[in-house]
C-alpha cells in the first residue's frame, strides 16, 4: 500500500508516539517530543544498534561527550567557516527557504521569480557561555557528534591502548538551525544520530570502506527495511563535506520520497591532523609493533535516528479490513515493538478473571524482555484494535475457560489468528 505522510503522523500523536514541541504554545518549527511509545520504539533502535554495531566488537569504544565545546574545536574542524546552505528569501512574502529546495515558484506565497541570489547561512546553532554576552563567550550547540570523539582519541588511545584498528562510537544529540524544517521527524532542528569513528592505516581505506558499506546494508535488513527501498548514492566531489576523499549517502523511499537515512565517509586524517595543528597536542598512535608513528585515517559510518523511526513506522503502517471495518496497524518487527505483548482479562467486572490476568501479566514481565502492558479498558475488540495500531504483537486475553483448564487466547497481530496455550507453555515466537 501507498503510505502517507499525514496518516503516519495522525497516528504518532493519537497513540503517544510523537508530539510537535512546545505543542500548547503553538509549536516550534523543527522540533518534536516523543511520548511514551515513541521513545520506547527508539530506545530499541538504539539498543538494536549497539548490539549489531558496538557490544559485539572487542574493539570499539563508547563515549557520550558534550554537546557544548571549546569554540577552536569547530575552527579547527572548518565549520565555523565552511558549514553553509545557500539561502534565499522571497521578496513578497519574506519567507526565506534552502536555495537547492526551491525553484522559481515560492512555496508560501506562490509568486514566481521572487527570489535574489542566495546566500551563505551558517548552520550552527550559536549560544554563549557564562555571564557576559561577547566575542569570547561564543560556541554552538554541535552540529555533529563526530568531533567529540576526535578530541577524545588520545584520551581513548591513554585510556585503552588499543590495537590498530579500532573504533570510537557515540549516539547522541546534534543540532543544526535549518532554514526550513520539513517533513515531520525528516529535516529538524533537534535531531539524534548514531556513528561512529573507525581509526585505521591510509592503505586499508578502501577494504574498510567496503566493509562497513555492506555492514550497513545488512543493517537495514535487520531492521525489516526493504532491500528495493533502499538505494545507494555515491556523492560527486562537489556534494561532499569539506572533510570527505569519498562519500555514500544510504537513501530510503519515505512516503515523500526518497532522501537520506545514513551515510558513510572516508574522512581520511583531516580532523585529527588539524586538531593536532590547533590545539598542539600529539594526535599520533604509536604502533605496537615499533613501527613509525602516523594520524589515522577514518572511515565514519553515520545513522540518523530519528530518520530511523520515521523510516521504521513507514515501512510498518499497514491496513487491512476486519468484520467490515478498516483496520490500521503497525507491522513492526518484535524486536522493535514498543509493546511486546499485552494482556487482558475479558471482562474487568469479574474479579476472578482479572486476579488470573494479573497473575500472567506478573509472570510475563518476568520472562519478556521489554514491555508488557496491562488493557482492560473497553470491549475485546476495541484493545485489539488499539495493541495493532500500536504494532503490539501478541495480545493474550483471560477468559472463563482459563480457570477451567489454565489456557489462554494469543492472538496474532498481523494474520489476527488466535490459538491457545497453556500458561506454563505460552510462546510468544
Amino acid at each position: 500500500m501507498s503510505v502517507k505522510l499525514e496518516d503516519i503522523v495522525s497516528l504518532c500523536k493519537r497513540r503517544g508516539f510523537i508530539y510537535q514541541g512546545s505543542e500548547i504554545y503553538g509549536g516550534l518549527a523543527g522540533t518534536y517530543d516523543y511520548g511514551p511509545l515513541g521513545n520506547a520504539l527508539k530506545r530499541n533502535l538504539r539498543d538494536e544498534w549497539l548490539k549489531f554495531f558496538v557490544d559485539g566488537w572487542d574493539d570499539m569504544y563508547l563515549v557520550d561527550t558534550a554537546v557544548l565545546m571549546n569554540r577552536k574545536v569547530w575552527q579547527a574542524s572548518g565549520h565555523e567557516q565552511t558549514f553553509h546552505d545557500p539561502l534565499v528569501e522571497c521578496s513578497n512574502c519574506h519567507m526565506r527557504f534552502r536555495a537547492d529546495q526551491v525553484k522559481d515558484k515560492c512555496p508560501n506565497c506562490g509568486k514566481e521569480n521572487t527570489f535574489g541570489e542566495p546566500r551563505q547561512f551558517n548552520m550552527m546553532l550559536k549560544t554563549n557561555i557564562g555571564p557576559i554576552d561577547d566575542e569570547r563567550s561564543i560556541t554552538y550547540l554541535r552540529p555533529e557528534t563526530a568531533q567529540g570523539m576526535f578530541v577524545n582519541f588520545k584520551n581513548v588511545l591513554d585510556s585503552y591502548q588499543p590495537d590498530m584498528p579500532f573504533g570510537i562510537a557515540q549516539i547522541g544529540k546534534s543540532f543544526r538551525n535549518e532554514i526550513s524544517p520539513r517533513d515531520f521527524l525528516f529535516r529538524t532542528r533537534e535531531f539524534e544520530i548514531m556513528e561512529f569513528e573507525f581509526f585505521i592505516k591510509s592503505e586499508d581505506s578502501d577494504k574498510y570502506f567496503e566493509k562497513w558499506r555492506g555492514d550497513m546494508q545488512s543493517w537495514f535488513k535487520h531492521l525489516g527495511l526493504p532491500a528495493e527501498k533502499i538505494h545507494e548514492v555515491e556523492m560527486g566531489e562537489e556534494d561532499r563535506a569539506h572533510y570527505s576523499k569519498r562519500t555514500i549517502d544510504f537513501e530510503y523511499d519515505y512516503p515523500f520520497g526518497r532522501a537520506e537515512i545514513s551515510g558513510l565517509a572516508d574522512r581520511t586524517d583531516f580532523d585529527l591532523k588539524n586538531h593536532q595543528e590547533k590545539s598542539g597536542v600529539n594526535m599520533e598512535y604509536r604502533p605496537k609493533d615499533g613501527g613509525a608513528p602516523f594520524i589515522p585515517h577514518v572511515i565514519e559510518p553515520t545513522w540518523g535516528l530519528d530518520r530511523h523511526v520515521l523510516a521504521v513506522l513507514a515501512n510498518a503502517y499497514s491496513e487491512d479490513e476486519q468484520g467490515g471495518e478498516k483496520r490500521v496497524f503497525l507491522k513492526l518487527p518484535a524486536k522493535l515493538a514498543p509493546v511486546k505483548v499485552a494482556v487482558f482479562p475479558l471482562l474487568k467486572n469479574k474479579p476472578e478473571l482479572v486476579k488470573k490476568a494479573r497473575e500472567v501479566y506478573e509472570m510475563l514481565k518476568k520472562q519478556v524482555e521489554g514491555e508488557v502492558m496491562w488493557d482492560d479498558n473497553g470491549n475485546i475488540g476495541k484493545r485489539y484494535r488499539r495493541q495493532d495500531e500500536i504494532g503490539t504483537p501478541h495480545c493474550i486475553t483471560i477468559d472463563f475457560q482459563t480457570l477451567d483448564d489454565d489456557t489462554v487466547t494469543i492472538r496474532n497481530r498481523d494474520t489476527t489468528e488466535q490459538t491457545r496455550q497453556k500458561i506454563a507453555e505460552i510462546s510468544l515466537a
